[in-house]
Parts: structure tokens; C-alpha cells; sequence
């Protein structure tokens, strides 16, 4: 692997972000075009049997429609705890680095979102950069390009 830096530090995991959220967006879209293609009534003889199997097919269609929903927010619900579980041990990692180069916490107005992009600060810039991301409120974009040398965090997805 390369070495991470500021262009290339976005990890993507192509079966997860490109191929399952595509097949999801397209099984979404198939199963609401067959709903709409369901409600369009059957021309038969006998109209009883063609009522009953029209109401079976819009009850199906809809059950997929349900279930590609749901799906669709498992997935979007897996990735965010995932994410979320990530967020925590990453600010708990970097308030103990913190506070072993220093001896305190990290400053409390320092964000979630600015203590993960100060984790690819090394320890001889991270003390100064996040005090400098506390009294000027720097984005998190901007902290990570204020990062002269890069400490690759490869875990993280």
C-alpha cells in the first residue's frame, strides 16, 4: 500500500460502498416499477380469479417493496453504529495521547469531527495543532491539511 496522506487517506471498500449499495439502489428501484406494473389490471375471462390474483400480486410486490426498504436502511444503519463505535475509540485514543504528551484532556470546544482528523497529526504536531483547531474552530478539512507529516490511520474504513 501506498503511503497515506491527505489525497489518498479515504478508505472505500468497493463490495460495501459500490457493488452492494448499487444492487440495493437497483433492487429498490425494480421492486417499486413492479408494484406500479402490478396495479395494472390483468384482462381475463373470468373477473373473480382476476381480482384475487391481482390482490396477490400488489400484496407481493409491495412486501418486496418493504423489504428492499428495509434493507436498504440495515445497511445504512450497520455503517453509521459501525462508524459511530469507530468515533468513540478514536476520540478516547486521542484524549489519552492528549493528556500522556501534556498531562490534561483535550481542549472540550475540539469537536468529534476535529479530534478524528487530528488522529493523522504525529505526537510532534498533534499538542500545538489541536490547540490551535480549539481557538480557531478549525474544520476538520482543514486540520487535516494543516498536518505536515502524516501518521496513516489504516484501520479505519
Amino acid at each position: 500500500m501506498a503511503t497515506q496522506n491527505y489525497e489518498n487517506h479515504a478508505q472505500h471498500v468497493p463490495m460495501f460502498h459500490g457493488v452492494l449499495f448499487g444492487l440495493l439502489v437497483l433492487t429498490l428501484g425494480g421492486s417499486i416499477t413492479n408494484l406500479c406494473l402490478s396495479t395494472i389490471p390483468v384482462k381475463t375471462q373470468i373477473t373473480l380469479i382476476s381480482s384475487q390474483l391481482d390482490h396477490g400480486r400488489i400484496y407481493s410486490a409491495s412486501l418486496i417493496v418493504a423489504l428492499t426498504l428495509a434493507a436498504l436502511m440495515l445497511f445504512w444503519f450497520c455503517r453509521s453504529f459501525a462508524l459511530k463505535a469507530q468515533d468513540r475509540a478514536i476520540r478516547a485514543e486521542e484524549n489519552l495521547r492528549h493528556f500522556v504528551l501534556t498531562g490534561k484532556l483535550l481542549d472540550p470546544r475540539i469537536t468529534i469531527r476535529q479530534t478524528i482528523a487530528l488522529r493523522f497529526a504525529p505526537d510532534d504536531e498533534f499538542v500545538a495543532l489541536a490547540q490551535r483547531a480549539a481557538s480557531e474552530n478549525l474544520a476538520p478539512d482543514a486540520i487535516k491539511r494543516a498536518v505536515k507529516t502524516w501518521k496513516p490511520d489504516t484501520y479505519r474504513v
